[in-house]
């Protein structure tokens, strides 16, 4: 299997894409450790997963608490998705600029606090690291009200290859993947005229970031890869 014995952790893990890519990276082998903000689910979760709710991913200190909690119970730590997330549409006409705080926050700052607090022990993981952040396909072109979902998730890309240059010598890869509109109950219920069915599938997305976390994907890193169904 792809990911046998690999302790994977997935930030935002117990949304539709953290669940979905907990499923695959099992199935694969993989041993799993969900964080999240939100309280853990009394159910609807992989059986086995290690649940860390409540944990705050953009501040450094509980990033840090958290995954020394994770590999004090698995040993090791093998690999990361950032997950954590979320997305507002909003103009700057009409909107705040708290808003581009709250995204800046949510989207970015997690994934470098969590991926400082990773490091160490990617870095002494038998056969290398992997980190896999969350970006979005709107961070190359950004519509109108897209504006701070589109700059946070910008950042993402930028942390994505500068992280990766930083550590592409010392055994660590560092990739993105760039969706389109994931197709979750939320979105479907935001965007009720849709046609769901060009939408990207959480389970789709799940397969190409348990490829960039396997040894098959050895050779990448840095990469920005469009995953973007039909749209």
């Amino acid at each position: 299997m792809k990911l046998k014995s690999k302790v994977v952790v997935i930030t935002g893990g117990f949304g539709n894409l953290g669940l979905a890519v907990a499923q695959v990276a099992i199935a694969h082998g993989a041993k799993v450790a969900l964080i999240d903000r939100a309280p853990a689910p009394a159910s609807g979760t992989p059986e086995g997963a290690l649940l860390l709710g409540g944990v705050n991913l953009a501040s450094f200190e509980e990033a840090q608490g958290a995954v020394a909690k994770i590999v004090s119970a698995f040993g090791g730590l093998n690999a990361l998705v950032n997950i954590a997330g979320t997305f507002r549409w909003e103009t700057l006409e009409q909107g705040s600029l708290d808003t581009w705080d709250f995204l800046h926050t949510i989207n970015l700052k997690t994934a470098a606090a969590t991926s400082k607090a990773a490091l160490p022990h990617l870095l002494s993981a038998v056969g290398g690291g992997r980190i896999v952040n969350i970006g979005a396909a709107a961070s190359a072109k950004a519509g109108a009200g897209m504006g701070p979902y589109a700059a946070s998730k910008a950042g993402v890309a930028r942390l994505t290859e500068a992280l990766s240059e930083e550590v592409k010598d010392r055994g660590i890869t560092v990739n993105a993947v760039l969706p389109s509109v994931i197709d979750t109950p939320q979105n479907r219920a935001d965007m009720p005229d849709a046609d769901f069915s060009r939408w990207v599938a959480p389970e789709a997305l799940a397969d190409v970031i348990v490829f960039l976390l396997s040894d098959e994907a050895r050779a990448i890193t840095g990469a920005l890869i469009p995953v973007t169904g039909r749209v």
